[in-house]
C-alpha cells in the first residue's frame, strides 16, 4: 500500500486529501473532479451552479435537480424547522445582502433587513419526491447549504475511498475533518485533529483529539468576519433579527460518526449559549462536543476524555 496526499484550493478554503491505496493518486484524481463538481452545483456564489437555478425560479415554478442536490436540500430543510435549531438553508437572501467574507461586504439598513426576513422562512420551500423538484414559494428567495455542504461531501469523498478498498483516508475542508482506517503514522492507528484557537491564527491549537472513523468539525465566529464603522460582524445569522447572533460561544466542535452531522448540530446549537449547547450535547448520544466560549472558557461533553490527547494549551 502507498500512501499519497494532495492540496487543493477549493470552496474558499484548503482542501487537504491523503488516501493510502494500491493506486492512491487515481482514487486523489477521482475525488479532486468530484469536489470540483460539488463545488460548480452547490454553490449558492456561482449564478450558473445548480443550486441558483432553483433561486432563478422562486416564484415561478419548481426545478428538476441531481438527486445529491435534492437530498441534501431537503435534509437541511426538515433540520431547518426544528423549533429550537439555529439552521436555515433558507437564509441565502441575507447571506448575499450582508456578504460578510466577501470584497463587497457591507451593513444593510434596517428597512432592507426587515423585508428579507420575509424570503427566509423554510416552510417555503417544497419538495416533490416523485418528481425530484424544489419550488421556492416566493420570488426572492434562495438556498443556501453552506452550513452543510462541506459535511455532505466529506461523506460523499471518504464512501468512494472505502468503495476502492482504500487501506485509509483523511479529508479534511478546513474546519471539517473526516478519516478512516488506521492512521498510518501512529502506532495506535488514531489520527490526530487539532482543535483550532479562535482567538489565534490558524494552525494554533486549544487541545488536540485521538479518532478512529470519525468527522470532527468546528465552527466559531472568527472563520468570516467584517468591521464596519469600528464595529466587527462574523457570518452566522439569527433568523428571527437578520443580524450576526448574539452568543457567548466563540467556537463549537462536534465529534461524530458522519460528517455531516457535524456539520448539522454545529449550525444546530449556534446561538444558544455555551451552557446550553454543552448540555445538549451530553443529552444527545450521535455527539460528543467541544465549547469555547468569548472568555476563553472551554469545557468537553462526558464522553470527550478519552480522545484528548495531553493538555489544553
Amino acid at each position: 500500500m502507498k500512501i499519497a496526499k494532495r492540496v487543493l484550493q477549493l470552496m474558499g478554503t484548503v482542501i487537504q486529501l491523503q488516501i493510502e491505496h494500491e493506486t492512491p493518486e487515481l482514487l486523489l484524481d477521482e475525488s479532486e473532479e468530484r469536489l470540483i463538481d460539488y463545488e460548480k452545483r452547490f454553490s449558492a456564489n456561482n449564478p450558473d451552479s445548480e443550486l441558483m437555478s432553483v433561486a432563478h425560479q422562486a416564484g415561478i415554478q419548481p426545478v428538476k435537480v441531481d438527486m445529491e442536490l435534492f437530498e441534501l436540500a431537503f435534509i437541511g430543510a426538515e433540520q431547518s424547522k426544528i423549533p429550537t435549531s439555529f439552521l436555515n438553508v433558507a437564509i441565502g437572501p441575507l447571506v448575499q445582502e450582508w456578504r460578510v467574507g466577501f470584497s463587497d461586504a457591507k451593513l444593510p439598513d434596517e428597512e432592507k433587513i426587515h423585508s428579507l426576513l420575509k424570503r427566509i422562512d423554510p416552510e417555503k420551500i417544497e419538495f416533490d419526491q416523485i418528481n425530484q423538484t424544489i419550488f421556492l414559494r416566493e420570488k426572492g428567495m434562495s438556498i443556501d447549504l453552506g452550513g452543510l455542504a462541506k459535511g455532505y461531501f466529506a461523506d460523499k469523498i471518504i464512501a468512494y475511498c472505502r468503495q476502492m478498498k482504500a487501506k485509509s483516508a483523511l479529508i479534511d475542508l478546513g474546519g471539517n475533518v473526516l478519516t478512516f482506517g488506521p492512521a498510518p503514522n501512529h502506532s495506535d492507528g488514531k489520527w490526530r485533529v487539532g482543535i483550532q484557537n479562535p482567538f489565534l491564527p490558524r494552525g494554533n491549537y486549544v487541545t488536540v483529539l485521538k479518532t478512529a472513523n470519525q468527522s470532527v468539525v468546528t465552527s466559531g465566529v472568527y472563520e468570516r468576519q467584517m468591521e464596519w464603522q469600528g464595529k466587527k460582524y462574523h457570518h452566522i445569522f439569527d433568523s428571527q433579527t437578520g443580524y450576526p447572533l448574539q452568543t457567548d460561544l466563540a467556537s463549537l466542535t462536534i465529534v461524530s460518526e458522519k460528517s455531516l452531522t457535524g456539520e448539522i448540530w454545529t449550525t444546530r446549537l449556534f446561538g444558544k449559549t455555551a451552557k446550553e449547547a454543552l448540555n445538549e450535547i451530553n443529552q444527545t448520544s450521535e455527539i460528543e462536543g467541544i465549547v469555547m466560549t468569548v472568555e476563553g472558557e472551554i469545557a468537553f461533553s462526558r464522553g470527550m476524555t478519552a480522545m484528548i490527547e495531553g493538555q489544553v494549551k
